[in-house]
């Protein structure tokens, strides 16, 4: 098991990013409440799933990772949660350290549209997190195996952003399912190649 040896409170936490999908936050959201019937396992759960960070000046916690996890623990009015501290800039001033984190590629302020904005428009709290529904549809495509995890920052965006310019957005609000289902399709396409995390299929003889 990957314990992480410091915890921290869900409060103190910054977001790095804008959005979430509110879909896949409510499903974590369930996901702990059928935990709680089971404490050990969801004690082993969280453990297992430590909101990775990023430390910055004024003791302030980034999140580069499990923003979703982390927004539902706080809905779920969990007070603490295992951080894995990613790296320590906490030494650099507060303007040089939003330099390094862009630099570092470990923001992502773009809004529900797919639309860069300032970084004053990043939240300071995760209860400030805007709802992008394609980032709920590329989190269902990679649970449902249509693409896998890819280690850099921010991957599903991508994914989001792809999605977005082909699958209307009034398919994905209304009939989630059928926006799934072609989702999923479009993984294997050719012109998903490029994102991380295709999956390549292997051409039949």
């Amino acid at each position: 098991m990957n314990k992480a040896h410091t915890s921290i409170a869900i409060s103190q936490l910054r977001p790095t990013q804008i959005t979430v999908g509110m879909r896949e936050v409510e499903l974590k959201c369930r996901q702990l409440q059928q935990l709680e019937k089971r404490p050990s396992e969801l004690i082993e759960f969280i453990l297992e799933h430590p909101i990775r960070v990023v430390l910055g000046p004024l003791e302030t916690a980034y999140v580069i990772d499990h923003h979703h996890l982390a927004l539902a623990l706080k809905l779920e009015r969990f007070e603490t949660a295992p951080m894995k501290v990613a790296h320590n800039f906490s030494s650099l001033t507060p303007s040089s350290f939003m330099k390094k984190m862009q630099a570092e590629g470990l923001i992502h302020s773009y809004d529900a549209a797919g639309k860069l904005k300032p970084l004053t428009s990043l939240p300071k709290k995760l209860k400030g997190l805007e709802d992008d529904p394609y980032r709920s549809l590329a989190g269902f495509v990679r649970n449902a195996g249509g693409y896998e995890k890819a280690e850099i920052p921010y991957a599903e965006f991508i994914w989001a952003d792809f999605y977005r310019l082909r699958i209307k957005e009034k398919l994905v609000l209304k009939h989630f399912s059928k926006a799934l289902k072609l989702a999923i399709e479009l993984a294997r396409d050719e012109a998903a190649s490029n994102l991380p995390g295709f999956i390549k299929t292997p051409i039949k003889k």
